[in-house]
């Protein structure tokens, strides 16, 4: 059998957001938040925050093939999430905010979330069915303390960052470790799961990287050759969303 000899590594999400960084150092991310107002943050800016929280990640126990839902619309911290989550081998489950009450009380069971990270739009609805979720999952609102909504026992996303080192000596993992999961409803059975390795969620985003474009077109907004979902968040590095808009 003749091997190829174009490259050898596994393909790592955390690659791309380094390519990123490196790249197009100045590439603004840009989206607007839950709380009011745009927040463009750089891609150099938005790896050492992904570092960041993947120590706060370990620090809260979080192991490589545990589940971490998210329950977000399409913003920063998601995005800093994706990335967090699966580079520390972790699974990234995006629970999709329009579905029933009854199927994401199932899906949150049948993955066994550890950890359910939320923005604060969707707390009247988490705080709603968290009796139906395990007991052992654990709530982080996606905001800083100034906008943390009532719960006594709610962790806050921007205290996880606090005090963390901005680098983090990523594992190189098999590209065939899930690193994302997802959820399809099936009516009238259950919704039916979805992994996603990491070879082919790098493949989406490093389409955009590679494509030849203007400097002014990695600047700001969504590129044109996005694929963007509901079900994973963003197949297209750079994102422009606004809470609620497909």
């Amino acid at each position: 059998m003749l091997k190829g000899l174009m490259m050898e590594a596994p393909l790592s999400l955390i690659d791309v957001l380094d390519y990123g960084a490196r790249i197009h150092r100045k590439a603004e991310i840009v989206s607007v938040t839950v709380e009011g107002g745009l927040h463009r943050q750089s891609y150099a800016r938005t790896l050492e925050r992904v570092a960041r929280l993947a120590h706060g990640l370990v620090a809260l126990g979080v192991k490589p093939g545990d589940r971490v839902a998210t329950l977000a619309w399409n913003g920063y911290r998601h995005l800093e999430l994706y990335y967090a989550i699966a580079g520390i081998g972790a699974v990234c489950h995006t629970i999709n905010p329009r579905l029933p009450a009854d199927q994401m009380a199932y899906i949150v069971n049948h993955a066994d979330d550890s950890l359910l990270f939320f923005d604060t739009t969707f707390a009247p609805l988490v705080s709603g069915l968290r009796d139906q979720f395990p007991e052992h999952t654990r709530y982080v609102a996606m905001t800083d303390r100034a906008h943390m909504p009532d719960g006594q026992d709610l962790l806050c996303y921007e205290d996880l960052l606090d005090g963390q080192p901005d680098h983090y000596d990523w594992p190189e993992l098999d590209e065939n470790t899930a690193c994302a999961l997802c959820y399809t409803p099936a009516p009238p059975a259950p919704p039916r799961a979805r992994s996603i390795p990491t070879a082919p969620a790098c493949c989406r985003r490093c389409s955009p990287w590679c494509a030849p474009a203007a400097p002014s077109q990695w600047a700001t907004g969504c590129c044109r050759w996005c694929r963007c979902s509901t079900s994973t968040p963003g197949g297209c590095p750079i994102w422009l969303r606004w809470p609620g808009r497909r």
